[in-house]
């Protein structure tokens, strides 16, 4: 690991608020703004609360369950696609940056949407009422519509019957139009390089879900005005990072070793490294070792108990067995009897 490649994870890592979590809400608070759109936790409940594992001193879901309650957070599909929530009064902003708007609504997306715009609110079950449609074609127009944030689904629970509104019937102050994608992009772009200190293009698009061309555009625009720098770090490759942080130098911290589900901002931001680093596995979750996401909690999901079949890691031999105890120690935080037992790791079997 060279020296540039060390300061911007170990960066990264205080940022992220992995080395020193969030004590206070108000602390978790500023975080949350940083990292949003938040998502749940991959594998777990429909309707769970959004979560930043490993950041806060504290359960962060029983805050985000406050916040959703009141409309402090709000949902959204944002990422291409992906269920998050923002702070509401953000809306507009996360709103602009990643909606995927519709040019024209065919027969069935018009039908639902004109049920909830003059009978609505509405849950699925009252749609299917309503409309006639089954549930199986009600479910991905409502969401092809709430990603071009048409309609509103209200989520402050776990209920499953949760209503869903015209969108901009219940956010009359939230202006979305076409032309306010670009400098709201930008402004989530500025604070997503903040955010990882470092990205490369791919790590841009892995994140967003924006394409190629416009993510091309909107960093040739922050370039121009100075906000952003390009540059090559041997170990990262090329890719940009702030101007302000383009002399960036900060300790090794400690060694560090931390299991992040596979929906974590920073997974997301190297789904495709990942895919080729871990191909052919069946990955549970990612193991961020120093900073750098070299390994893999394999294993099949179930609803039912289940075990971790293997640990896979990107390490050298010395290095695999140096550490060992620590790392099977940050899988068995998330993986314990008498649901769990990890069976494997580098393919060598575990004492039972």
């Amino acid at each position: 690991m060279t020296r540039s490649e060390e300061a911007i994870l170990a960066e990264r890592l205080r940022r992220q608020r992995l080395l020193e979590p969030a004590q206070t809400a108000d602390d978790y608070a500023a975080l949350f703004g940083l990292l949003q759109p938040v998502t749940p936790a991959a594998d777990t409940r429909p309707g769970d609360p959004p979560v930043l594992v490993h950041r806060a001193a504290f359960d962060d879901r029983a805050v985000t369950s406050g916040w959703r309650e009141t409309r402090k957070i709000v949902k959204g599909r944002f990422l291409r696609g992906t269920i998050g929530y923002v702070f509401s009064e953000e809306l507009e902003l996360y709103a602009n940056a990643f909606r995927r708007p519709l040019e024209k609504l065919n027969r069935r997306q018009e039908l639902v949407y004109e049920s909830l715009l003059h009978v609505g609110p509405l849950t699925p079950r009252q749609i299917k009422e309503e409309t006639g449609l089954l549930n199986k074609e009600i479910m991905p127009i409502l969401h092809r519509l709430q990603q071009a944030f048409l309609v509103y689904e209200d989520q402050l629970d776990t209920d499953w019957e949760r209503p869903w509104y015209v969108f901009f019937q219940e956010w009359p102050d939230v202006a979305v139009e076409t032309d306010r994608w670009q400098v709201a992009a930008q402004e989530v772009l500025r604070r997503f390089l903040h955010a990882l200190v470092f990205a490369t293009d791919e790590q841009i698009k892995d994140w967003s879900g924006w394409s190629a061309r416009d993510i091309k555009r909107l960093l040739q625009l922050m370039q121009a005005d100075g906000d952003i720098v390009s540059c090559t770090i041997d170990g990262l490759g090329a890719g940009w990072t702030r101007a302000k942080d383009a002399s960036i130098s900060a300790p090794a911290p400690s060694p560090t070793v931390f299991m992040l589900h596979r929906s974590d901002p920073l997974v997301r931001a190297a789904t495709s490294e990942l895919k080729r680093r871990f191909a052919g596995l069946e990955v549970l979750q990612y193991l961020l070792i120093d900073g750098d996401l070299r390994g893999a909690v394999c294993g099949h999901w179930r609803i039912n108990p289940f075990d971790v079949e293997d640990i896979v890691v990107d390490l050298s031999p010395a290095e695999r067995a140096r550490r060992k105890a620590e790392i099977i120690q940050a899988v068995a935080w998330g993986y314990y009897p008498p649901s769990h037992q990890i069976l494997r790791y580098a393919g060598e079997p575990l004492a039972a």
